[in-house]
C-alpha cells in the first residue's frame, strides 16, 4: 500500500474543492512547489496532481507542475486536461513518470491505445463516478458510461493502473468509499487507487486492512492534510511498507 498526497491546482494554487465543485474552491497553498516538498520530507514516494483548470479547459498548470518536477524526486502521477498526443508528449519530455487519463478515455478510448503503443505503460485510467455513472470535463458532463464498462474497457486496452473516485465523497471528509473501490478492483483485475473522503488515520487504517489481496495499491489524500486532521509523516511511516511499493503501476 502507498499512501499519494494530492495537490490540486487553479490558477497556478494548490486548493481543493467539495464534491468537485469549482465555485467551493479553498486556496491552501499559493505556491504548490513548497507543498510538493513539504509531502517529499515527510515520506511521500508518489505525488498525485491534478490541472483542474486544464480538466475544465479554461488554461492549464503546466509550468507549475514542471516546476514540481524539477523540484522532487518523487513518481509524479498528473491529471486533467491531457487529451492530445502533444499534451501527452509535453508532460513525458518534462519527466512526468504517469498520466491520468479521464475524458479523453471515456469519449476517445481509442486515442488512448494508440498513446499506450507509443509511450508505453505510463497511462492511469481516471474514473470519476456519480452513483455509478462516469464524469467528464472536470466532473461537470456525463460520459454515458457506467464505472464498471470503463474500468474493464480499461484493463483490456492495456491501462496499468485505476484512480477510483466517487465524487460524492471527494472533498466531504465523509470516509472512503472502500466498496465500489473494490468491486471496481474485482471487475477490472488491475490495481486500483483509491480516492475521495479520506478524513482521517483510522479511514486509512480501514483501507489498509482490506489489502492484501484485494486490489486497492493506493489511497490519494488531501483535504485531511490540509486541514490537520492527519499528519502525513505519521501515516506515511506507520501504514506504507516501502519494501512493498509497486512503482510499475
Amino acid at each position: 500500500m502507498i499512501i499519494i498526497p494530492a495537490i490540486d491546482l487553479i490558477d497556478g494554487k494548490c486548493v481543493r474543492l467539495f464534491k468537485g465543485d469549482y465555485s467551493t474552491s479553498k486556496i491552501y497553498n499559493e505556491d504548490p512547489v513548497e507543498t510538493a516538498k513539504a509531502f517529499e520530507a515527510a515520506g511521500a514516494a508518489r505525488i498525485h496532481i491534478v490541472d483542474l483548470d486544464a480538466a475544465r479547459g479554461d488554461g492549464n498548470n503546466r509550468d507549475v507542475i514542471m516546476k514540481i518536477r524539477r523540484s522532487v524526486s518523487a513518481v509524479i502521477e498528473t491529471g486533467g486536461g491531457i487529451r492530445t498526443t502533444d499534451d501527452v508528449q509535453e508532460l513525458v519530455d518534462c519527466g512526468i513518470d504517469r498520466m491520468i487519463a479521464g475524458t479523453v478515455l471515456a469519449r476517445e478510448p481509442e486515442k488512448v491505445a494508440t498513446w499506450i503503443a507509443r509511450f508505453g505503460s505510463k497511462f492511469i485510467a481516471g474514473i470519476d463516478a456519480l452513483n455509478g455513472d462516469v464524469k467528464v470535463s472536470g466532473w461537470e458532463k456525463g460520459s454515458g458510461l457506467s464505472d464498471s464498462e470503463l474500468a474493464k474497457a480499461s484493463a483490456a486496452m492495456g491501462i496499468i493502473s485505476i484512480v477510483y473516485t466517487n465524487i460524492a465523497k471527494d472533498g466531504t471528509l465523509s470516509g472512503p468509499d472502500l466498496e465500489n473501490t473494490l468491486r471496481i478492483a474485482r471487475e477490472s483485475g488491475i490495481p486500483v487507487i483509491l480516492s475521495g473522503g479520506i478524513s482521517c488515520a483510522e479511514d486509512i487504517e480501514a483501507v489498509c486492512s482490506q489489502t492484501p489481496g484485494s486490489g486497492i495499491s493506493g489511497i490519494i489524500t488531501g483535504k485531511a492534510i490540509y486541514e490537520g486532521r492527519m499528519d502525513l509523516k505519521s501515516v506515511i511511516a506507520e501504514f506504507q511498507n516501502e519494501e512493498n511499493i509497486r512503482m510499475d503501476w
